[in-house]
């Protein structure tokens, strides 16, 4: 597996020349970009600045992996996930045409009134409509396992179970709820079929057992991304390269 990043909090400030500069000068191998920050690379460019995104990731040391969406579909209202469903869309075709490889989306809750069983066949459906469009662009859709309630183990293995499709897969992120008598790893085996990709946060804080995370990891034969998501830094190319040192030293430690 490989180090890369999510442009929150550390880079969401960095154009993108900074970005791809500082994420290899700091040894960092992809980088998923976030809606709504700095970089500008969103579904509104033009198909002459998508290609221009496309070639200047080819010059570089650093993967463009995955655009982090807000796309959600646990709304009641069918319009509501029809829109984001469209919404949805626009990201798969832009990470067709620049190279990317995944669109991030997530459940954010589950709504007031509304019996959880239904949300997840809501979110089910609609995850299967966003994979056949991604699966015909080359594009994958990763279910961040986010949200009050949605973020928990179980919630996200029966949102997988109603979805059923082999192009929408899971995206770890390293919550508290993962924990269960102090080690993730019931969680982890519930979840590890779909896992195509995983965020980490503040690995020198001990809230979170990473050693166990890296260790099942390995041993799981995880071949992909673990993307830092941590908060901002008042020195952020420093903080860069420190986490580069930790997250390489968790890595040999768990081989």
């Amino acid at each position: 597996m490989q180090l890369g990043a999510v442009t929150y909090q550390v880079l969401q400030d960095w154009d993108l020349e900074t970005i791809i500069r500082n994420l290899e000068a700091a040894g960092f191998a992809a980088v998923e970009l976030r809606t709504g920050h700095r970089h500008g690379v969103e579904p509104s460019l033009d198909a002459a600045q998508r290609a221009e995104v496309r070639a200047r990731f080819a010059r570089s040391k650093v993967r463009l992996l995955s655009f982090g969406s807000t796309c959600e579909f646990q709304s009641p209202d069918p319009a509501v996930r029809k829109e984001n469903v469209e919404v949805g869309r626009k990201w798969v075709d832009l990470a067709h045409d620049t190279g990317a490889w995944g669109v991030k989306v997530r459940p954010n809750g589950f709504p007031n009134g509304v019996p959880h069983e239904t949300v997840i066949q809501n979110i089910g459906a609609s995850l299967r409509e966003l994979g056949d469009y991604g699966q015909a662009h080359g594009v994958e859709i990763w279910l961040e396992v986010h949200g009050r309630g949605t973020q928990n183990p179980p919630v996200a293995e029966a949102i997988m179970k109603a979805t059923k499709h082999e192009s929408v897969g899971l995206c770890w992120n390293s919550n508290p709820t993962d924990i269960v008598n102090g080690s993730i790893k019931p969680s982890f085996d519930r979840l590890r079929p779909w896992i195509r990709n995983c965020h980490i946060t503040e690995l020198a804080a001990d809230f979170y057992p990473w050693r166990e995370l890296f260790t099942l990891l390995r041993q799981s034969n995880y071949d992909r991304y673990t993307l830092c998501e941590a908060q901002a830094s008042k020195e952020p190319e420093r903080f860069l390269r420190w986490y580069k040192a930790l997250w390489t030293e968790l890595n040999r430690s768990c081989a």
